[in-house]
C-alpha cells in the first residue's frame, strides 16, 4: 500500500522540530502583523459589500478573460465562464493585509524554522472547526503545498505505483486527469447516473469497479461539474465501500463555502465511522472560496500518520508568502465577505436556472445546483443544429496527415506529442465564443459523461450574467 518505504514519525518529529511541521510556516512578527491589519480591515458602509458592480479583469493576463480572447481570436468579449474563478473584487482584509506586507520592501528566503506564532496554521484548525465542524485536524498531521494539484499528485504518488488505478465517479473535474498523467495512473470512470435532474453514483457500478488494480478513489466534495453536494449517507456508503476494497480515498472540498440554501456541506473527515476517515486524505485551499488561485497556497490533511507520512515525504515543502498571508488574512477578516458572496452566487443560481429553461430551449439544464458556482449544461440540440460531430470530423480528417506537433509531455517538458482530436464539445464552445462572445468550458474534458455538455460559471456580476444569457439566447434564435 506503501512503495516509498517505511513511515514511522521519525520525519513527522523532525518536521516539527525544526518549524517546518509538515510544509507549514510559522509565522514571525511581521506576517502576524500583517495578518493582524488583514483581520482589522474595515467593513463597508451598511455592512454589504459591492458584487453587482462588474469588475473589469481583461489586459491581466487573465484566463477567464485575456486567454478567452487570445484563443478564440474576439475583439469582444461578453463574458468568460470557462475558468472556476470569480468575477469581484477579493474581500478588502486581503488586500489590507497584503499591501502592509508589500511595503516591506524585501523578498528574501523565508526562514522556515523562524519562532513566533504559528498563526497560519491554527487559523486554518480554528476555520474549519469553527465553520464546518471538523474537530479531527492534528497540527502534526497538516502540511501545506503549493497547490490542490501539488497535494493531489505528492499524494498520488505516496499511494499508487505507475500504472495503478484511480476510481472516479464522472463527469469530475478536468484538472484530476492532469494529476492523473503526472504521477503515470490510469483513470477508471464510473459513469454516473442522471435522475430526476440530478446525478448520482452508480453504487453498483462503482463497486464492480474496485478491482486489486484501483489503489486510490478520488472525490470531488461538493461535485465539478455538476454541482451534487454529497449527503451523509451518500459519503458514508462512497467510505465504506472504499475501506471494503482497501481503495484510499483522496477527497478534494476546495468548493465546500458555495452550498446553496436548503444544502449542505458535509465534510468526509467529520464521517461517524473512524476507520473510513483514516482511509482517507483531504484537499482544501481558500482558493475557491476567496478566489485566490494566483496566490499557490493549499493544505491537506489526514487523521491517519501513515498516510500523512506517505504524503509528506512526496511534499515539496515550500509556500508562496503572499499565498500565506492572503489565506491568513481571508480567514481571520473575511467571513463577512465570504457569506454574501454565497448568499450572491446562491441567488445566481436561481437565476441563471430559471432563465435558460424559460428563454433557451435548445439548452437543457436539471435541477440547481447544489454547491460550486458552476453549471452543467446539455447542448445536446445545439451540437445537432450547428452540425458538431460533423465539423469535428473534416476538422480531425484535416489534422491527420499532419501527425504529432510540439507540446508538453506528462512531466511538462517540450516534446513531440500526438494531437488531440478535436470534439463536438470544442466545436459548440468555438460556436458560443464567436456568435454570442461567451466562453464556455467544453464537458467532454471532464470525463465520461461529460459528451454534449458544457460547463458555465456564474461567478460574476448579475449584469454580466445576465447579458451573456441574453447573448446566448439571441445567437441560438438566430439557429432556428
Amino acid at each position: 500500500m506503501y512503495p516509498n518505504g517505511k513511515f514511522d514519525s521519525g520525519r513527522r518529529s523532525f518536521l516539527k522540530n525544526s518549524g517546518m511541521a509538515g510544509g507549514v510556516l510559522a509565522l514571525g512578527p511581521l506576517a502576524a502583523s500583517v495578518a493582524a491589519a488583514g483581520a482589522a480591515a474595515t467593513v463597508p458602509a451598511k455592512g454589504k459589500y459591492d458584487f453587482d458592480k462588474p469588475y473589469n479583469r481583461i489586459g491581466h493576463d487573465d484566463v477567464k478573460w485575456d486567454a478567452a480572447l487570445r484563443t478564440e481570436h474576439l475583439g469582444h468579449l461578453v463574458a468568460g465562464m470557462g475558468i472556476a474563478d470569480m468575477d469581484f473584487r477579493c474581500a478588502p482584509a486581503i488586500t489590507t493585509a497584503l499591501r502592509k506586507r508589500i511595503a516591506h520592501e524585501n523578498w528574501g528566503y523565508l526562514d522556515m524554522g523562524a519562532p513566533g506564532p504559528v498563526a497560519f496554521k491554527n487559523g486554518l484548525i480554528a476555520w474549519n472547526r469553527k465553520r464546518y465542524g471538523i474537530e479531527v485536524i492534528d497540527p502534526d498531521l497538516l502540511g501545506i503545498t503549493t497547490g490542490v494539484h501539488a497535494g493531489i499528485i505528492c499524494a498520488l504518488r505516496a499511494f499508487t505505483r505507475p500504472g495503478d488505478k484511480v476510481l472516479m465517479a464522472t463527469p469530475i473535474y478536468n484538472g484530476f486527469y492532469g494529476d492523473l498523467r503526472y504521477t503515470k495512473t490510469v483513470a477508471e470512470e464510473s459513469l454516473m447516473k442522471y435522475v430526476d435532474g440530478r446525478y448520482e453514483i452508480d453504487w453498483e457500478d462503482f463497486e464492480r469497479r474496485m478491482t486489486p488494480e484501483v489503489k486510490v478513489s478520488i472525490l470531488c466534495n461538493p461535485q465539478n461539474p455538476v454541482g451534487r453536494a454529497w449527503t451523509r449517507e451518500e459519503l458514508n456508503r462512497y467510505g465504506e465501500l472504499c475501506l471494503k476494497h482497501n481503495v484510499i480515498v483522496i477527497s478534494d472540498e476546495i468548493h465546500c463555502d458555495f452550498i446553496m440554501k436548503g444544502q449542505k456541506y458535509v465534510p468526509f473527515s467529520t464521517l461517524e465511522n473512524k476507520d473510513v476517515v483514516a482511509n482517507s486524505f483531504t484537499m482544501k485551499s481558500g482558493s475557491k472560496s476567496f478566489s485566490l488561485a494566483a496566490m499557490k497556497c493549499a493544505w491537506f490533511f489526514s487523521t491517519n500518520p501513515k498516510l500523512f507520512d506517505a504524503a509528506i515525504e512526496m511534499n515539496h515543502a515550500d509556500l508562496n508568502t503572499l499565498g500565506m498571508i492572503s489565506e491568513q488574512a481571508a480567514y481571520a477578516g473575511g467571513e463577512g465577505w465570504l457569506n454574501q458572496c454565497v448568499d450572491y452566487i446562491d441567488a445566481n443560481q436561481d437565476f441563471a436556472n430559471r432563465y435558460i429553461k424559460a428563454n433557451i430551449p435548445m439548452i437543457k439544464v436539471g435541477r440547481k445546483p447544489e454547491g460550486t458556482y458552476l453549471t452543467w449544461l446539455d447542448v445536446t440540440e445545439v451540437a445537432d443544429k450547428i452540425g458538431a460531430r460533423k465539423q469535428a470530423d473534416e476538422a480531425n480528417r484535416q489534422a491527420a496527415g499532419n501527425g504529432a506537433r510540439m507540446g508538453q509531455d506528462y512531466s511538462g517538458r517540450q516534446a513531440m506529442v500526438a494531437r488531440k482530436p478535436v470534439t463536438p464539445e470544442e466545436v459548440v464552445g468555438h460556436w458560443f465564443a464567436k456568435n454570442a462572445f461567451v466562453q464556455l468550458n467544453p464537458g467532454n474534458t471532464y470525463g465520461y459523461g461529460g459528451a454534449n455538455h458544457m460547463r458555465m460559471n456564474v461567478a460574476t456580476s448579475r449584469r454580466t450574467l445576465t447579458a451573456a444569457l441574453d447573448s446566448m439566447a439571441d445567437a441560438l434564435k438566430k439557429l432556428a
